[in-house]
């Protein structure tokens, strides 16, 4: 699919092919591929590098225009579960045009404030597309940090594999955004020590110095949230393999409770019982047996928690204790 526009003062409108400044292809077809080449003397290898996924991001010079190969945030889809992928982006620079490839239809020349700076000429559109590029980076990491705080809030209290299933692929995700925002870093100095060969006046190289910071604030917080998120993987593990060892443990305790109430009904459930209430009414006998029970349950399960839980209990505290008053006579 192609998408053209021209450049009228500050604004992209769209035209026809003809007249525009501007061509987006998206998802290019064999034959678009081949105008391509033919028309604007493309390589075939960068051109198939702009949709190729797997390609870092570089910076080429050919006789008739230079070719940029930039890294960026794909479009997140209900069936990545909770894995954010990297995709790529060829920007074909010419002197009266710019020529983008990329492999899915996204809106990169959106209108957005947070650039800082009027677009005049086509150079100014190429620094949208990258100021563009970095405030989707920071939208989508922004977007992972509160899907793993979400996420932990469910471990806490889960005993299933499934959210730490999720906070890997959020982790994975990380790691390939990380990777993205290095290449792109790369890619920014790459074009500011050749400044001079692309034709960027003073007042652009002042812009490509903003998204070069732009671009390190953007890298050092997807560091951050790496390592904050690898960093924690095992504690998060930990809490399920926890909250599964207390399921167990009072799973344990009720089967301790049940087991003399099991063998005292066994007991009453024969003959010898009736023969030794004999005297008694059947109803009061029974009643006896069902509070004897209780009885026996409510003792078994006072010994079996002061046993488990209570001495440590207490002599946890009693440590707790013991540091303070240390802490107050330090």
């Amino acid at each position: 699919m192609l998408k053209s526009y021209t450049l009228q003062g500050s604004k992209l409108l769209e035209a026809p092919v003809e007249e525009s400044q501007v061509l987006i292809y998206i998802s290019p077809t064999e034959c678009e591929i081949k105008s391509l080449v033919t028309n604007y003397l493309l390589d075939e290898h960068t051109l198939a590098s702009a949709i190729d996924p797997d390609e870092i991001s570089r910076l080429e010079f050919e006789p008739e225009h230079a070719a940029i190969i930039l890294k960026r945030p794909k479009n997140y889809s209900s069936f990545d579960e909770l894995l954010f992928k990297i995709s790529t982006l060829g920007i074909f620079l010419f002197k009266e045009r710019i020529v983008i490839v990329m492999p899915e239809d996204v809106n990169i020349l959106e209108p957005d404030r947070k650039h800082g700076f009027a677009i005049h000429g086509l150079k100014e559109v190429f620094f949208k597309v990258l100021s563009g590029t970095i405030h989707h980076f920071l939208s989508h990491l922004k977007v992972i940090n509160q899907l793993s705080d979400a996420i932990e809030q469910k471990i806490n209290a889960s005993m299933e594999n499934r959210y730490l299933l999720n906070m890997f692929s959020l982790q994975k995700s990380l790691v390939y955004y990380f990777n993205g925002i290095s290449y792109n870093a790369t890619l920014f100095e790459k074009l500011k020590l050749n400044a001079a060969k692309l034709g960027f006046t003073h007042e652009e190289l002042e812009i490509l110095d903003d998204i070069i910071i732009e671009n390190n604030q953007c890298l050092k917080e997807a560091e951050v949230y790496t390592s904050i998120l690898s960093s924690l993987m095992d504690a998060r593990a930990s809490i399920v393999n926890n909250n599964l060892s207390i399921l167990i443990k009072r799973l344990t305790i009720i089967n301790i409770v049940f087991l003399p109430i099991t063998f005292i009904a066994s007991v009453g459930g024969m003959s010898e019982y009736t023969a030794l209430t004999e005297g008694l009414p059947m109803g009061l006998s029974y009643l006896i047996f069902i509070l004897a029970m209780g009885l026996v349950a409510w003792v078994t399960y006072i010994i079996v928690k002061r046993l488990g839980f209570e001495e440590k209990r207490k002599k946890g505290l009693g440590q707790i204790f013991k540091i303070k008053r240390q802490t107050k006579k330090d």
